[in-house]
């Protein structure tokens, strides 16, 4: 592996870089935006139950639980209050969700031009090599590593951050479709148009 960063040169680094921070973004939201983190079982109807008690429903940490205790909150309130209170809460949560996407787009879009970089230096490198009276052999094959390792390393970088970063937008998508159509749920329990 050590050889194979040397025969890349230094703009290999940046990649490296770069790779390390996808890794990191796509491990964090895998965990972070599964189902039962995002979406609990059963929350809206605990809920509702603890409000015909009586008693305040409570944020747990999940961000349906957010939304959920922010729309209890407003019990006694018009519909219009309500939902503009929902809205509020649910832009934060959205937000909150599609935190590090932003961030590993990037890294998908910029990773072929990092690898672009090295191969043009590569070839710059190539170039410099060549002189009227020949080449050094050993200039020009380093030139050309420097050009496709780094190349195909930029490759090798954006195309998983991309298929990830297009799946969690998805997944984050519908997370919160699913969201909304609770938190409709509960404002039409609460106005009593839902049993």
């Amino acid at each position: 592996m050590i050889e194979l960063i040397q025969a890349a040169g230094w703009p290999i680094w940046p990649l490296i870089i770069a790779s390390v921070i996808a890794l990191a973004i796509i491990f964090e939201r895998a965990w972070s935006l599964r189902l039962e983190r995002v979406l609990p079982t059963g929350l809206l109807q605990r809920s509702v139950d603890t409000l015909k008690a009586g008693a305040p429903v409570t944020d747990d940490g999940s961000p349906l639980g957010r939304l959920l205790a922010t729309g209890a909150s407003m019990v006694g309130r018009s519909r219009e209050v309500m939902k503009e209170s929902l809205e509020e809460t649910g832009r934060a949560v959205a937000h909150d969700l599609s935190r590090y996407l932003t961030t590993l787009g990037t890294i998908a879009s910029v990773a072929p031009l990092l690898g672009l970089l090295g191969t043009v230096i590569g070839m710059v490198e190539i170039f410099g090599a060549q002189t009227p009276t020949g080449g050094n052999p050993a200039a020009l094959a380093h030139g050309i590593s420097v050009a496709l390792y780094n190349t195909a390393f930029g490759l090798i970088v954006a195309i998983p951050s991309m298929i990830a970063y297009r799946h969690f937008r998805g997944q984050v998508e519908s997370l919160l479709v699913e969201m909304e159509q609770q938190a409709v749920k509960l404002v039409e329990i609460i106005h009593g148009e839902r049993p």
